[in-house]
């Protein structure tokens, strides 16, 4: 099985970091990228369709019959926050447990049975009947969810040539926003019908099992140090402790840690709430439309047709949102290959912050919405290709998954602790007057968005690993 080469090679030297590449890194690199593409949609699926869903479980509650407009859209945010961080604690549970289980039981493995696990439970979301049952399927996804990247990442990064892996593992992450797209999309021609045949097309990603089973090997650099650390006896495989009891490693760790914390809180606790804001903004427009204004009198009917033009509008801003995402992560891909790794995600970090502050401060229509979405996404998700490119840098083989495992999975915890922050601020910031309905939304994300500043102290404990070879 092909092995990477040092990036010192003069033979590859002056090669492109696609060109003479084996056709078996990019057989991984293609199925990785599929299982990493599904792996957002799934997790996506929800954020387009959360407000919907979660309404219509409530309003199918008798005892909930009596609630006012109000107070029904004030408790379908506040449930919808409460089963996004359900989601988010998952992804968590799942990323440590996977990570682990990805350096013990092996790269190709685990993915088969993430893969499996999110798919599966991405399907049965189409069933929930109560948002009880809604949040238990959301947590079960989320754990084939959280785990798929870490095994990913290393299967990659240990088959890649060294000169080619950077990109590599950037284009892996890039194409999540295809997967972030992919979501928008379906929930455009899909949720017209129903939001529950939205969950049904992303099981789909279960088929993806059949190819890894056929065609995907564990990585030599894995077997190799499996059995390094059967023979010396003294370096455990796949251990969380082990990420603390080295100086270096302990210090990479936390450097990861407030790196993940500082883009996954930013994205999770600002970026995915602006079609949130967007249905806020647009509904006062969207209903004194002719068109809607021709359906006549019968509130039922308007509140149907309301409800899917605000989906429309989402789902469009959503796609702008994930395109600017792609070019984003690239970019960061790109630039971390010139400037360095840490010079890199201090731009994006400072630009995530900024662009936040100010797109949550100018969407006031549906020409705006999709003005900002582009550089929202753009600046949003960059810091998520560092965790791709850069994490891997930071462990040995042995710990490999486990390490990036455990600092993007940190990261979700507080994430949750963030949407969930996030939800008590609207309620407290909310227009008393009910004449704006998404002030407490905008003043929430100023807020949330000041976790950015976070990963500048992860940037200043991290190391530079431009340059140098993948820790054995």
């Amino acid at each position: 099985m092909p092995s990477a080469e040092s990036s010192n090679d003069p033979s590859t030297r002056e090669l492109r970091w696609y060109q003479g590449v084996p056709r078996y890194a990019w057989l991984v690199l293609i199925i990785c990228a599929m299982g990493w593409l599904f792996d957002t949609m799934d997790q996506h699926l929800f954020n387009l369709v959360r407000s919907n869903s979660v309404r219509e479980l409530l309003e199918a509650n008798p005892a909930l019959n009596n609630l006012t407009s109000g107070q029904m859209d004030a408790m379908t945010k506040s449930v919808g926050s409460q089963i996004t961080a359900v989601f988010l604690l998952g992804w968590a549970a799942g990323g440590f447990l996977f990570g682990m289980v990805g350096d013990r039981l092996g790269r190709a493995r685990t993915m088969v049975i993430t893969i499996l696990c999110y798919a599966i439970f991405t399907g049965l979301n189409a069933l929930v009947r109560t948002p009880t049952e809604y949040m238990i399927c959301r947590f079960l996804t989320a754990m084939g969810v959280g785990g798929e990247f870490a095994a990913g990442a290393a299967l990659v990064a240990e088959t890649w040539p060294a000169r080619s892996r950077p990109m590599a593992l950037g284009l892996v992450q890039s194409l999540s926003a295809v997967g972030n797209m992919s979501a928008a999309v379906i929930t455009y021609f899909m949720s017209a019908i129903s939001w529950r045949y939205v969950f049904v097309v992303g099981a789909i990603p279960a088929l993806l099992v059949v190819w890894i089973q056929l065609y995907i090997k564990e990585p030599d650099a894995w077997l190799k140090a499996r059995e390094k650390a059967k023979i010396s006896g003294d370096k455990e495989v796949g251990s969380i402790l082990q990420l603390f009891r080295e100086k270096d490693l302990r210090r990479n760790t936390f450097a990861g840690m407030l790196l993940a914390i500082a883009g996954v809180c930013g994205f999770w606790g600002v970026g995915v709430f602006m079609p949130d804001l967007i249905a806020s903004a647009c509904k006062p427009i969207i209903e004194h439309w002719p068109s809607i204004q021709a359906l006549g009198p019968v509130p039922l009917i308007q509140k149907k047709a309301i409800t899917a033009a605000i989906q429309v509008i989402k789902s469009k801003a959503f796609f702008l949102q994930m395109f600017g995402g792609f070019f984003g992560m690239y970019g960061y891909a790109l630039l971390s290959q010139r400037v360095g790794r840490k010079p890199s995600l201090a731009i994006f970090l400072l630009a995530g912050l900024i662009v936040a502050e100010v797109a949550f401060n100018m969407v006031h229509d549906i020409n705006t919405a999709y003005i900002w979405a582009f550089p929202l996404g753009f600046c949003g998700l960059a810091p998520f290709s560092a965790f791709a490119v850069y994490f891997p840098e930071l462990y040995p083989t042995r710990l490999r998954a486990t390490g990036v495992g455990f600092c993007y999975n940190c990261a979700r915890i507080l994430a949750a602790g963030a949407v969930l922050y996030q939800g008590v601020l609207v309620k407290m910031w909310a227009d008393p007057t009910n004449v704006d309905d998404s002030m407490g939304l905008r003043k929430a994300a100023s807020v949330v968005a000041l976790i950015y500043l976070v990963g500048f102290v992860g940037l200043l404990i991290g190391p530079e690993t431009k340059g140098k070879p993948l820790p054995e």
